[in-house]
């Protein structure tokens, strides 16, 4: 995504399978809880950040015959996205876009959706006064991000110490904030949003098969995505560091007492 200036953001994930391994487990349930109570039939609704689209199909499910689009700005996990939406046979339309340029009139949808989106833009703010200029009065702008430095685990590894800090390293270096679960509410103030609800969710995973499936989407991510390219480009880790990281998620997804948390900041937003 691109702000004026020609500033370009930049994804610290990417889109490594390591990654949308992730992201193919989001559901309406799982990450958009504190939206789901306000989705009825007949709802139009924008997911800005769609990427795989489980979430974005999950809202079509819900809203049908709404009309659903489902936005991301690389065209990489659209197929995907599209495959899914056939597959569950609900309507959904996939498109590449900005969400700092949203190429929509407005007050186009009753919801406009952004799930992990603002704590990868180099200006949240100008993107969430965007999403609200394309929700109708009295619609719904919700996100949700992930705040990282209250993320948390058991048992005590230096290895994830060090993730931690080296993933924080990175998104500030690509200008983005990975702590922007705290900071959703001041953005939304600085965006002239008043009408705010916040709340907070987690995701929380401990049993052999959660903590298998996160640390080895993390232990691949740290070793062979975007994040540790950039990680690399930037100087702020050598490949054999990153190694030792994968290293690190494996040991504690093997741990008989692994647990891991993660908050999570959320606001409603009525137009």
């Amino acid at each position: 995504m691109t702000r004026q200036g020609g500033v370009v953001d930049t994804y610290t994930h990417g889109h490594a399978d390591a990654v949308l391994q992730s992201h193919r487990w989001r559901t309406v349930e799982n990450s958009a809880a504190y939206l789901a109570p306000h989705l009825r039939p007949g709802l139009d609704v924008l997911d800005v950040g769609c990427g795989p689209g489980t979430i974005t199909v999950d809202l079509a499910a819900r809203v049908a015959p709404g009309r659903v689009v489902g936005l991301d700005a690389s065209a990489a996990p659209l197929d995907e996205a599209r495959a899914l939406a056939a597959q569950q046979d609900v309507a959904v339309e996939f498109t590449v876009g900005d969400a700092y340029r949203l190429e929509h009139a407005d007050a186009s949808f009753d919801v406009v959706h952004a799930h992990q989106v603002l704590q990868h833009l180099t200006d949240p703010v100008a993107a969430l006064r965007e999403m609200a200029r394309v929700c109708r009065p009295g619609g719904l702008v919700a996100v949700r991000d992930v705040d990282y430095a209250a993320t948390t685990w058991h048992p005590a590894n230096p290895g994830l110490d060090r993730w931690l800090q080296l993933y924080s390293s990175v998104a500030r270096h690509n200008g983005a904030e990975p702590d922007a679960g705290r900071r959703l509410l001041s953005w939304a103030h600085a965006a002239g949003l008043r009408d705010v609800t916040a709340t907070t969710g987690a995701w929380c995973y401990a049993s052999p098969a959660e903590r298998e499936w996160w640390g080895s989407s993390w232990a691949g991510r740290a070793t062979a995505s975007a994040f540790a390219e950039q990680a690399v480009a930037a100087g702020l880790a050598t490949p054999a560091e990153l190694q030792e990281l994968a290293v690190a998620w494996l040991e504690w997804a093997a741990s008989d007492d692994g647990w891991l948390g993660m908050l999570h900041g959320e606001l409603l937003i009525r137009v």
